[in-house]
């Protein structure tokens, strides 16, 4: 049972964040070069980054009381992260600062169309461990809903997963960049958001493989996972349940400039949502529309909604999903966000 009113109540859904902060170091190319080459004409920027991070900003900007845990440098960029996290609100009080040790940085390719390629050097994060998640046990168990994704050591993602739920907490897993996972994982995972890709992997499949996303949901859920959202881009995301699959569709964004942050925005929101007791169709409803906003806008942080955002461009949006509530009534299983009891 949940703890917290959300927006729709007197109290605000909890949210409690375990991930990554880097800073994002951004290249604006008029193409990709090929091996060898170098190109002028490219626009640099910097900026906070990690997905950890910006799901905790993206969570806090929709309303929700967030709580993160993270690992920076004794550096500039440690430094500026901190800033950023009390400007936005959110409680990075059990983040840790590694000495000797540089923040995360990842590097950026933008293309004119707006894809985007990263690279990542993980510097302060390699040494985020499970002894880190038991002091921020407080955090999971009080929270409605913990975040957790995986550009941190593998054994303290699935620490934070067991963690929580240990304690009754849902669990939603954002499964970048994708890996396989023990076996002794799954059963920790309430909600799963791979894209496609992510999917095949954590399955140990071939990525390139172009299996269908029913398939690998199905199987996905047969490995423990309670509800899978599989992101599909321009095909919206399918959701698979025990009341069954069925597809969200996508909200068409005002254009298409950045998709850095689309899924961190998605995640975010579909977390807060389901701390506020949306059902899951709703609140990947309610994630595609802040996906849709992030898209539309250059960088991540200027680029992850406010409440009001998506209130704002809810008419403009609401055309592209005609059909979608329909499904908004099937329930996840156990209905709105719960603490479990097993």
């Amino acid at each position: 049972m949940r703890k917290s009113e959300g927006a729709m109540g007197s109290r605000r859904a909890t949210v409690a964040v375990v991930g990554s902060y880097g800073v994002g170091l951004t290249m604006r190319l008029p193409r990709v070069p090929v091996a060898g080459e170098t190109i002028a004409g490219g626009e640099f920027s910097s900026g906070h980054g990690g997905k950890g991070s910006n799901q905790a900003v993206g969570a806090a900007r929709l309303g929700a009381d967030v709580a993160f845990l993270t690992a920076i440098g004794a550096d500039t960029m440690g430094d500026g992260a901190r800033a950023l996290w009390k400007a936005e609100g959110v409680d990075a009080s059990a983040t840790v600062t590694i000495e000797e040790t540089a923040t995360m940085v990842g590097m950026i390719l933008v293309e004119p169309s707006g894809e985007n390629r990263i690279v990542i050097a993980t510097g302060a994060l390699d040494h985020l461990s499970a002894d880190h998640v038991t002091s921020f046990r407080g955090r999971l168990a009080d929270a409605d809903i913990a975040v957790v994704s995986l550009e941190i050591p593998l054994e303290t993602a699935v620490a934070a997963l067991r963690s929580a739920r240990e304690a009754g907490t849902t669990t939603l897993l954002n499964p970048a960049p994708a890996q396989r996972l023990p076996d002794s994982a799954w059963d920790h995972i309430d909600v799963l958001t791979p894209n496609r890709s992510e999917a095949a992997i954590l399955l140990g499949h071939d990525p390139d493989a172009q299996e269908s996303a029913a398939d690998l949901a199905e199987q996905l859920r047969a490995k423990g996972v309670r509800t899978v959202v599989i992101t599909l881009g321009a095909d919206g995301a399918l959701i698979h349940d025990a009341a069954g699959r069925r597809t969200v569709p996508a909200v068409a964004p005002r254009a298409v400039v950045d998709t850095t942050g689309a899924g961190d925005s998605f995640t975010a929101a579909l977390a807060v949502a389901l701390a506020e007791g949306q059902p899951i169709d709703a609140a990947t409803q309610f994630a595609a529309r802040a996906g849709a906003h992030t898209v539309s806008i250059a960088e991540v942080i200027p680029a992850l909604p406010h409440r009001d955002d998506l209130r704002t461009n809810q008419n403009h949006q609401a055309g592209t999903h005609s059909g979608v509530h329909g499904g908004a009534g099937r329930p996840r299983p156990g209905g709105p966000v719960r603490r479990h009891t097993e």
